[in-house]
């Protein structure tokens, strides 16, 4: 090989590092849910997903009932929100996006969820790319976003909130959960407030990225007797047999010891119990 090819062919591969070639057209029938993974890109199905069913889930009923209906809305093939969930940790905000999925599923829908990873965001571009004019509906979420004072990832976001010239595809919706409602810290909205020449100009452009979700959806700590409810539920679903009071007694002592109550707690308490009773879950 002359020297004049080797070089050729190393420049040829350098551009090929600096451009990868996109990703190849997923097979959208494999599964109903998927991965999105950058570098390289990829739709990676997943056959099973982690869920618990709707029914189960206790003290988000209004919630609950707005998202179905947007997300129903849009399963038929209508116009719908984008949602954000937001609000107190452990309440079942992704728990409830997971579980509305399977719903419309078993509503003889057919609906796409991809899950998408805060630090991929720079890449959702290309994923639009490739969901734009296919014969399916998607629903991608993205879990416990937030962003700090020198993130620049919201910007990203914008292309699936908003769209840029293209504007955002009619088969794609985002679901996105979060502790924060405007998505980042309070103490970086007032710094910035204090610091900023123009204070107003200097918090807008981030806080207002919430502002482009058309719903948002509130998740609160929920009292001592949902948190009871929750369990019972679970008890009642997977056989686990225990007296009201030894429950109440044992929940109670555990979330006292975990200095919390929530939807998760109340699972990590059955999860004990049920091993502690010897039945699988």
């Amino acid at each position: 090989m002359s020297r004049k090819t080797d070089a050729l062919v190393r420049i040829a591969e350098a551009l090929e590092r600096m451009n990868p070639p996109g990703a190849a057209a997923p097979d959208f029938d494999a599964a109903h849910a998927f991965m999105w993974q950058a570098d390289p890109d990829a739709l990676v199905p997943v056959m099973k997903v982690s869920r618990v069913a709707l029914d189960m889930l206790v003290g988000i009923n209004r919630s609950r009932d707005t998202l179905l209906e947007n997300t129903l809305q849009f399963a038929r093939g209508f116009a719908a929100n984008n949602a954000l969930l937001w609000g107190a940790r452990g309440m079942g905000k992704s728990s409830l996006v997971k579980a509305i999925h399977a719903e419309i599923l078993k509503q003889g829908h057919t609906l796409k969820i991809i899950e998408l990873q805060r630090e991929d965001l720079p890449s959702v571009g290309r994923l639009l790319t490739l969901l734009r004019g296919v014969p399916h509906r998607f629903v991608l979420f993205c879990d416990d976003l937030s962003f700090s004072h020198d993130d620049e990832h919201y910007k990203s976001l914008k292309a699936i909130l908003d769209g840029g010239i293209e504007g955002r595809p009619d088969n794609v919706v985002l679901y996105a959960t979060s502790n924060r409602r405007h998505l980042m810290p309070r103490d970086m909205i007032e710094n910035e407030r204090q610091s900023a020449i123009n204070p107003s100009e200097a918090v807008e452009e981030k806080v207002s990225l919430s502002d482009r979700f058309g719903l948002w959806l509130g998740f609160h700590p929920c009292d001592q007797d949902a948190y009871l409810q929750m369990i019972r539920g679970y008890c009642d679903a997977y056989g686990v047999e225990i007296s009201d009071e030894d429950l109440r007694a044992e929940a109670i002592e555990w979330q006292a010891t975990r200095g919390s109550r929530s939807g998760r707690v109340a699972w990590q308490f059955f999860c004990d119990l049920a091993g502690r009773r010897g039945v699988a879950l």
